[in-house]
C-alpha cells in the first residue's frame, strides 16, 4: 500500500521535488518505509530522482499495463473497469475472465495482461501475444438481454477499438468484416467474444469481450506467416505510444458499448462501422467449409451482416461464424 500512496503523492507534485520528511508527514509513514516504497517503484520501472536537500521527484513512468498506470488515464466509467485484474502473464485473458465469471465476479471486471501464452482468435486460431508489445484485455459483461441482442457485440467492439486508436494515436483504422481493425491493409487487432447461457432458462450467464491490439511490435515480433498480414500502431506511426493510455481508452469505450447495447441505441455504431468497412464496394472471396466463392460487397445490414452480390448475380447476406471473408488479392484487397 505504501508503494501506491507514495506514487500517488509524487504524481500530485507534477514533477517537483518533495522531501522525504514531507512524504512521511503527509502519509504517516516512517522514513524507512518511504525509502522502501521508492526502491520498490524503481524496481517496477519508475524513474524516481533523489536530491540531497530536495527529496524525491517522479521523472518518468514505465509503459506498464498495471492498475496505477491504466487508472492514471481512465476517466470515470459506469460499469466496465470498476475492477481491474492486471497480470504480467496469463494463458488467455478470455480464459481467466471466464474463470472469474464462474467464480462470481460481477459485471465490469477487466482482465489485462502484458503477455499471453495461449492467446486465442476466431475459429480456433492462435493470437500471438509477445511480452511488452501489445495490449491484451478482456471485459466481463452480464447484460440482461436475450441472446439474439448480443450477436452484434463483436462488431460494436471493432468500432470501439477503432475509436480508441484514433483518439490516442491519431490513426484512423478501417474494419475488415466482420471484426478486424486494419491499417494499410494489415491486421492491427484481434477480437474474440464468448458467451455462456444457462442450460435451463437460456438466459445469459456471462459474456466476455477479448481484445488484443498490436502496439509496439516490429515485423520481427511476428511469425513469418503473420508478418505478411499484421501490423502495429508503432509500425504505422513510426514511434511508440503509451500502452496504458490506449488500454484506458479501450476500457472507456467498452463501457460506452455496454450502455449502447443495453439501451438498444446502436445506430451510431452501425453508421461508423459502415464508414470504416474496407470491404464495401470491393471484390471479396467467401471461404466456407464447402469451398470458395467470390463477389462484390455491397452493404452492411442492421445486424452487421455483409451483403454480397455473388458472381452468379445472386445477393446473399453472410454472418460472422458462417464464412471467412478475404480480399481477392490479399488480406483486405
Amino acid at each position: 500500500m505504501s508503494r501506491e500512496t507514495v506514487l500517488a503523492l509524487l504524481r500530485r507534485q507534477e514533477g517537483d521535488f518533495v522531501s522525504g520528511e514531507e512524504i512521511s508527514r503527509q502519509l504517516g509513514l516512517s522514513r524507512a518505509a518511504v525509502w522502501k516504497a521508492v526502491d520498490a517503484l524503481r524496481r517496477d520501472g519508475y524513474t524516481v530522482e533523489a536530491r540531497t536537500g530536495l527529496g524525491y521527484r517522479l521523472a518518468a513512468a514505465p509503459d506498464a499495463l498495471t492498475e496505477p498506470e491504466i487508472r492514471r488515464f481512465l476517466p470515470p466509467t459506469e460499469v466496465v473497469g470498476r475492477k481491474l485484474v492486471c497480470l504480467s502473464q496469463v494463458d488467455s485473458t478470455n480464459t481467466r475472465a471466464r474463470e472469474l465469471a464462474l467464480a462470481g465476479e460481477p459485471e465490469g471486471l477487466v482482465v489485462v495482461a502484458d503477455c499471453q501464452t495461449a492467446g486465442r482468435g476466431r475459429m480456433g486460431r492462435s493470437f500471438q501475444s509477445p511480452q511488452g508489445k501489445g495490449i491484451y484485455l478482456t471485459a466481463l459483461l452480464r447484460p440482461q438481454l436475450p441472446p439474439e441482442r448480443l450477436m452484434i457485440v463483436t462488431a460494436l467492439a471493432g468500432v470501439a477499438v477503432c475509436g480508441a486508436v484514433e483518439a490516442v494515436c491519431g490513426l484512423s483504422p478501417g474494419l475488415k468484416w466482420p471484426n478486424d481493425p486494419v491499417l494499410n491493409g494489415k491486421k492491427l487487432c484481434g477480437i474474440l467474444t464468448e458467451l455462456a447461457l444457462e442450460a435451463e432458462t437460456g438466459s445469459l450467464q456471462y459474456l466476455v469481450v477479448g481484445i488484443g491490439v498490436n502496439v509496439l511490435q516490429t515485423a520481427e515480433d511476428f511469425s513469418t506467416e503473420v508478418a505478411a498480414i499484421a501490423t502495429s500502431v508503432a509500425a504505422e506511426l513510426g514511434r511508440p505510444v503509451s500502452r496504458p493510455a490506449l488500454a484506458a481508452a479501450l476500457i472507456a469505450r467498452l463501457d460506452r458499448l455496454r450502455s449502447a447495447l443495453v439501451s438498444g441505441d446502436t445506430e451510431a455504431y452501425l453508421a461508423e462501422y459502415r464508414r470504416r468497412c474496407v470491404n464495401l464496394g470491393k471484390r471479396v472471396r467467401l471461404l466456407t467449409s464447402d469451398g470458395e466463392e467470390s463477389g462484390e460487397a455491397l452493404d452492411v445490414d442492421r445486424d452487421f451482416g455483409l451483403v454480397v452480390r455473388k458472381d452468379d448475380g445472386t445477393v446473399t447476406t453472410v454472418r460472422s461464424g458462417e464464412v471467412s471473408v478475404r480480399g481477392l488479392y490479399g488480406y483486405t484487397e
